[in-house]
């Protein structure tokens, strides 16, 4: 009997960075590791935090798979929400050192690319999705400029020249309770409300459905 062989969903998060040590984005994502969504089976990576090489395992999972969606998934500390982020620029301007000291300043991700790219996500119909089943959630204009950032240009510059139909984006996360602990007066979301929050992503940005036009603009200050 000949086996079936489903399509694919790939799921990344990353490693412990910043003095963590732990990252709630992989220990989220990792316990979906062959699960089956919509006739779709999930396969998880974790991916460094450190440029370039990130993008390289990212491209080598996406080459190895060949997914038809793929959501990249990172931790940002002091938000309180799930973040679906809308945009990555061509920029890498860190802060602080990546895991292998790596420090770029005001660097293009992407030589002669564009200025920015677009989630091909329905980031609308998501938000949608998740206040419905009760879990607090925004769109974010704006993923940083850091390892997340990179990693999503990188992922959305890449199906942009072969994406043959395929969804990509991004997902911030906030700290783990374990985390905010350490960090007074942080928000926090458990492992299991983050993972249930990416079944409902993965099902929502799976359907055929029309992309909805509710708003979620960026506040103004």
């Amino acid at each position: 009997m000949k086996r079936t062989v489903l399509p694919t969903v790939l799921l990344t998060g990353f490693e412990p960075f910043d003095g963590e040590t732990l990252n709630p984005s992989w220990d989220a994502v990792r316990v979906l590791q062959g699960v089956r969504i919509v006739g779709h089976r999930v396969e998880t990576r974790c991916l460094p935090v450190v440029f370039g090489v990130a993008l390289e395992q990212l491209r080598k999972a996406i080459a190895q798979l060949r997914p038809q969606l793929v959501i990249c998934v990172g931790q940002a500390g002091g938000r309180a929400q799930i973040s679906l982020e809308r945009i990555a620029i061509n920029i890498d301007d860190s802060r602080k050192p990546d895991n292998a000291g790596n420090n770029p300043v005001d660097e293009p991700i992407v030589a002669d690319g564009p200025a920015g790219y677009f989630s091909n996500l329905p980031i609308k119909n998501l938000l949608a999705e998740l206040h419905g089943a009760g879990i607090p959630a925004e769109i974010s204009q704006t993923a940083g400029t850091y390892v997340c950032n990179h990693v999503f240009y990188g992922l959305m510059h890449s199906l942009g020249k072969n994406s043959r139909g395929v969804r990509g984006g991004f997902v911030h996360i906030p700290y783990s309770p374990e985390q905010a602990l350490r960090h007074h007066g942080a928000a926090s979301l458990p492992i299991e409300t983050v993972t249930a929050a990416l079944r409902i992503i993965v099902r929502a940005a799976l359907k055929e459905a029309p992309t909805l036009k509710n708003k979620a603009g960026a506040k103004t200050r």
